[in-house]
């Protein structure tokens, strides 16, 4: 069985503390007070309250600590210590349409000697179904006490492919479908169910074979792609890179479906 460390605990707690106002919110969603943002991009007072109650909860753990947040952007902290990266409310349309089908994602980006940074630690918890997935640097990726490791699926007609699908006023319709011509004839199936974060988990989890999306923000995909990782699958940007927070592309499997899916996407856009 493996154990948290102590940071995961941490982290756990506070996705645990901001769950159940937001169960009880979506229990109530119909009577959700609601106001738009930018087009398609609805964020409810409980997106607000339960980022709120992250930062309270993480602050009072590591008080030096800066922040990345979906709501409140950017909360400086001391610059050569680690910072949380925190989506609150990971599928929020589904949230606000009464879909039980979204996540709370916390990531911590470690200062690295070289002026880089990168996540060693994530979280990615559903409030509705009580799974908490999580990774550390070199210790896996588990959900609860169960390790994870990505699926062992090796051809594309056999796999089944996560994507997000862009919508009014977000996204670049023309390029994913071409993607999605490319890809839809070569696998066994292709899903859209509204969550970035729970896809990458998915995956890791051999749930999904593989995935792809762009126009994803950081705190969309930082613990995922730990996860993913530390589950011993592959994750790149569309042209193979680890640009993929500079770009906002992803593609995300094991190492041969991943490898694949990504000849289609690149050949696609050529």
């Amino acid at each position: 069985m493996a154990s948290h460390s102590g940071l995961l605990t941490v982290m756990e707690r506070a996705a645990r503390k901001a769950a159940p106002r937001l169960r009880r919110d979506f229990g109530e969603v119909e009577h959700l007070q609601v106001s738009r943002k930018g087009p398609a991009d609805f964020v409810s007072i409980a997106d607000k309250r339960a980022e709120q109650t992250l930062v309270e909860e993480l602050q009072k753990a590591r008080p030096d600590w800066g922040f990345l947040l979906e709501e409140g952007g950017e909360i400086a902290g001391d610059p050569a210590k680690p910072r949380w990266i925190i989506d609150p409310l990971d599928g929020t349309t589904n949230f606000l349409h009464g879909i039980p089908h979204f996540a709370i994602s916390i990531g911590v980006e470690e200062p690295l000697a070289n002026g880089k940074r990168e996540v060693t630690s994530g979280i990615i918890y559903q409030p509705i179904t009580d799974e908490s997935y999580w990774a550390e640097k070199n210790r896996g990726a588990w959900r609860h006490d169960q390790r994870l490791r990505v699926s062992a699926r090796r051809d594309l007609g056999d796999a089944l492919i996560a994507t997000g699908i862009p919508f009014f006023g977000h996204g670049d319709i023309a390029q994913w479908t071409r993607i999605f011509g490319a890809v839809a004839p070569s696998v066994a199936g292709i899903r859209r169910f509204g969550s970035a974060a729970l896809d990458l988990a998915h995956v890791a989890s051999g749930r999904y074979d593989g995935f792809w999306e762009s126009g994803l923000q950081y705190w969309d995909v930082a613990a995922g792609i730990l996860l993913v990782r530390e589950a011993g699958g592959f994750v790149t940007d569309y042209r193979g890179g680890d640009q993929v927070v500079q770009r906002q592309e992803i593609i995300a499997g094991n190492d041969a479906i991943h490898s694949k899916l990504h000849k289609l996407v690149a050949g696609a856009l050529r």
